[in-house]
């Protein structure tokens, strides 16, 4: 039915149609992860500036404790400042 030929020809055509499927399905996942990487870089870099805007906070906090120090008991209930580094008030 088929010559040599012929089959050659057919078996040669479906890995090409093979390898085509293949590349649209590794095509589709590449975008899909590249769009999910995109947004996970989004997210850490939102979450790096909202660290670095609470360290600064933190630091100002305690800058601003060594001036008014009735600001030390907010400062120990965010575990900022420890009972034993305010000064101890004679009664």
């Amino acid at each position: 039915m088929f010559s040599g030929k012929n089959l050659l020809a057919l078996i040669l055509t479906g890995l090409l149609f093979l390898s085509a499927a293949l590349s649209a399905v590794c095509a589709v996942l590449y975008v899909r992860g590249s769009g999910e990487l995109r947004g996970l870089q989004t997210q850490a870099a939102a979450i790096d500036n909202n660290r670095n805007l609470t360290r600064a906070l933190a630091t100002d906090a305690m800058e601003y404790s060594k001036r008014n120090p009735a600001i030390d008991p907010i400062l120990r209930s965010v575990g900022l400042k420890s009972e034993s580094s305010s000064p101890k008030v004679a009664k």
